[in-house]
């Protein structure tokens, strides 16, 4: 038999869907790959070019008036001072909870680790109002020490060594989570080696445990460092009425003050604060260029050191008492505030009401429409990132591309970021994207949605792509071998094994979309306050007791999301597996 001879005009005819199916990948490609650059790096672009521009002329002038300025050098100062300060803090009771969560056999870890991440699930200002009501006059604090002596005050946290306090606090559970697994996955050979040698604990400790786990420590310290250096709720609400001031706050200053020159002045302190990042990092760098990761194959969960039952039950009580101290009597004290009918009265029967509740929910128009704003912008911030965040890193574990990478890189610049820098940066792009013409987006809540959208949608990237890393490749080959089609292979396989990593972003997503501060307090306008801005303002005004309402509200929130969600998880848990 002899073969069909295949003309030129039938070989191009076959070419061509292939050919045409490639250039349209190649052009959606391009045309993801611009608007990554469009949303998420143009903004630091615009930011670096308005510090040297000053009527289309460039220009040094604005360097030289803000660096010129002693106020710019003393903020600067107390900035380095309150950074430094509460990043030790963070790092001391970080590693030590670590340690001992990692090498003691303390009992109930799973809830001691809950309270610990607690201070940092609930947002820093939040935190900030519950401290303040725990050292107030009528706060617990107060009243404790008086019965002591009466010469005995609370300490003021109005001041430099409060802001530390607090931001230490606030952000020793990010150590804490990047250390605690590197402390585990050290060779436990090596200890009992060294042990065998004469070595004491403490030499052992601080001569082999210490320096291995050297990376995890760095990176949990520079972590800390950099959210300390971007918070604006504690600085504000602490530093503001003390007149202490630090980059984020100072920078908020300057663009509220609404001068000829502000957003300018503002971009080069948004350059020094960066410039201080950068330090950090390059600090970072030079420490993990130090450490030697030693890992094992799996991390090693058992204790390590085996205290008797009356040592174990001492260390057990320090740890709750100190969890009792900073994660859960800050937050009764803000609560109990909340229910006195004015602020200073101490707390009795007789001066206790719900008229503050009854204003938040029902008198104050700026409240519920806050509250129906947050949650808007949280519900369209966590399904947007849902589905592009998801896309994203699909695409990323797929293929381990430089592109991918860059790709996964660009998507991070708004989240690493400061947060008073990637609000500013967002004002000077969206007020006018093409010179002389503004699309009317700044002044909207529209400015809100870009913004909350490309901070956010690198948290649900990870997340995401953590879950996608959990599944065997081997399950979806199997998929595809058998015939399954692609929506087949998504709803029956792998969406009921990523979803309890989805949704888990996509809640993280929510809440921190819906009780943002940071950049919400320099994009909001008015009509479209968040919750955030509404209890800054609260503050602000002197109504502390219409801002720990709202503020015990959210927390309530939170807490009663946490649960349902963890129940959830365990339901699809049990669903997934009677499938199987």
């Amino acid at each position: 038999m002899i073969p069909k001879q295949i003309s030129v005009e039938e070989i191009t005819e076959v070419r061509r869907p292939l050919s045409s199916s490639f250039l349209n990948k190649r052009i959606i490609s391009l045309f993801g790959f611009l608007l990554l650059i469009l949303l998420f790096l143009t903004p630091v672009f615009r930011l670096v070019f308005i510090s040297f521009r000053q009527e289309d002329t460039f220009t040094l002038a604005h360097y030289a008036h803000v660096l010129y300025d002693k106020t710019t050098w003393l903020t600067v100062k107390n900035t380095l001072i309150i950074v430094t300060g509460s990043t030790i803090l963070s790092l001391f009771l970080g590693v030590a909870f670590a340690w001992a969560m990692a090498y003691v056999n303390i009992k109930n870890k799973k809830w001691i680790q809950l309270f610990i991440f607690f201070p940092f699930i609930i947002p820093s200002y939040i935190t900030t109002l519950a401290w303040v009501q725990l050292f107030s006059k009528n706060g617990f604090v107060h009243a404790g020490l008086q019965l002591l002596s009466s010469h005995f005050t609370a300490p003021n946290l109005y001041s430099i060594g409060g802001i530390i306090f607090v931001l230490g606090i606030s952000h020793y559970p990010l150590v804490y989570l990047l250390t605690v697994n590197v402390f585990r996955k050290i060779p436990r050979e090596l200890e009992q080696a060294a042990k065998v040698s004469g070595a004491s604990r403490w030499h052992i400790l601080f001569k082999l445990v210490i320096p291995l786990a050297i990376p995890g420590i760095t990176a949990g310290g520079f972590l800390a460092f950099l959210s300390n250096l971007d918070n604006f709720g504690i600085p504000a609400f602490l530093g503001i009425p003390a007149n202490i001031r630090v980059l984020s706050t100072y920078i908020y200053e300057q663009i509220v003050s609404f001068g000829p020159s502000a957003f300018s002045r503002a971009a080069v302190l948004s350059i020094v604060l960066a410039i201080i990042a950068a330090a950090g990092m390059i600090a970072q760098w030079l420490m993990m260029r130090k450490g030697k990761i030693t890992e094992t194959a799996t991390t090693d969960m058992e204790a390590r050191i085996l205290l008797s039952t009356a040592k174990r039950r001492i260390c057990e009580t320090f740890i709750w008492c100190f969890l009792l101290f900073t994660s859960i009597i800050p937050f009764i004290s803000m609560a109990a505030s909340s229910f006195i009918k004015a602020y200073g009265l101490s707390f009795r029967w007789e001066n206790l009401s719900l008229k503050n509740y009854q204003y938040v929910l029902f008198s104050d128009q700026r409240t519920f429409s806050a509250i129906n704003t947050s949650i808007k912008l949280a519900l369209i911030t966590a399904i947007v990132c849902l589905f592009v965040g998801t896309a994203i890193a699909y695409i990323r574990h797929k293929s381990q591309s430089n592109i991918t990478k860059l790709m996964e890189g660009i998507v991070t610049v708004p989240y690493a970021l400061p947060g008073t820098i990637f609000a500013l940066s967002m004002i000077l792009t969206w007020m006018q994207p093409i010179p002389g013409w503004n699309p009317g987006i700044y002044g909207s809540i529209w400015i809100l949605v870009i913004a909350y959208l490309t901070r956010f949608l690198i948290l649900q990237v990870r997340s995401s792509f953590t879950a996608f890393s959990q599944i065997d490749p081997s399950i979806e080959e199997a998929a595809r071998t058998s015939g399954a089609s692609g929506i087949a292979k998504w709803r029956k396989i792998l969406f009921p094994l990523l979803f309890p990593g989805l949704i888990s972003g996509a809640l993280l997503v929510f809440l921190t979309a819906l009780t943002e501060l940071t950049v919400s307090s320099l994009l909001w306008s008015s009509g479209q306050e968040t919750i955030g801005v509404v209890i800054f303002n609260f503050e602000q005004s002197g109504y502390t007791t219409y801002s720990s309402a709202l503020s015990s509200m959210i927390v309530m929130a939170i807490f009663i999301g946490g649960i349902l969600f963890i129940q959830l998880e365990k339901t699809w848990a049990r669903s997934v597996l009677k499938k199987r």
